[in-house]
């Protein structure tokens, strides 16, 4: 269970048995240190951070889900003074208490240029849940259905994900995903819950009409991909 409270350090003092901390100003800013001299940044009066039952200060997120179960869209709170900005990218508390409660054990980054277009891909036998995500630039991230049984199958979700906006995009197992790149560059990063494991790669076609994806591409734009994603079959393919 959590709760939002405006006064994360009042919170903790008021817990029974909770650690004891001490307050500490920088400027206008207000860091709370606990035991073992770890300073959170960014706890202050006003902030809403989520406090959960073991007195973790955890950033707080907005999580969004859309006509697909299992596809989850997340929104982190984002601090930012004149230095900068600083906000939780992961916290496996927090995700777990929005539902998404996967162990994470291996982190991927890949980087494309303009039109660059990788997808549709999914694993045959070591299926992974995904949590992606821009950090540099912006891409449009998508993720088909192929769950048997679904009454979702073969339908798509799309969502914008950029290095501004620094939404996440939660992939569950047995979805196919792909990524545009929109901007000049763009750097991407996702958290997988199984590893990599050779030949296991398998795809369905990005253009096949029985899926219908809307990929948001200007007239100016040319699609850059690898042979192998250009020549995927549709989803009848796959379902065979």
């Amino acid at each position: 269970m959590s709760v939002i409270c405006n006064d994360p350090a009042e919170f903790l003092r008021s817990v029974p048995g909770g650690p004891k901390q001490k307050r500490k100003k920088a400027g206008a800013e207000e860091k709370i240190c606990l035991p073992g001299g770890t300073a959170l940044v960014g706890a202050q009066e006003g902030t809403g951070r989520t406090i959960n039952s073991k007195g973790c200060i955890m950033g707080k997120i907005s999580v969004e889900t859309c006509e697909i179960e299992g596809l989850k869209i997340i929104t982190p709170a984002v601090f930012g003074d004149e230095r900068g900005y600083f906000y939780e990218s992961y916290h496996y508390e927090a995700y777990k208490e929005a539902g998404i409660d996967q162990i994470f054990v291996q982190d991927n980054q890949s980087s494309g240029s303009r039109g660059v277009l990788r997808g549709l891909h999914f694993q045959k036998q070591y299926a992974q849940d995904k949590l992606v995500r821009a950090i540099k630039g912006e891409v449009f991230d998508v993720a088909v259905d192929l769950r048997e049984g679904s009454p979702t199958f073969g339908k798509w979700h799309g969502v914008i994900l950029s290095e501004k906006n620094k939404k996440q995009f939660f992939v569950p197992k047995h979805f196919a995903h792909g990524y545009l790149v929109l901007s000049d560059y763009a750097e991407f990063c996702y958290k997988c819950t199984d590893f990599y494991h050779p030949g296991d790669e398998g795809g369905i076609a990005y253009d096949d009409p029985a899926i219908g994806i809307e990929w948001p591409v200007p007239e100016d734009m040319e699609l850059i991909m690898i042979e192998r994603d250009r020549n995927w079959g549709g989803l009848d393919s796959f379902k065979r």
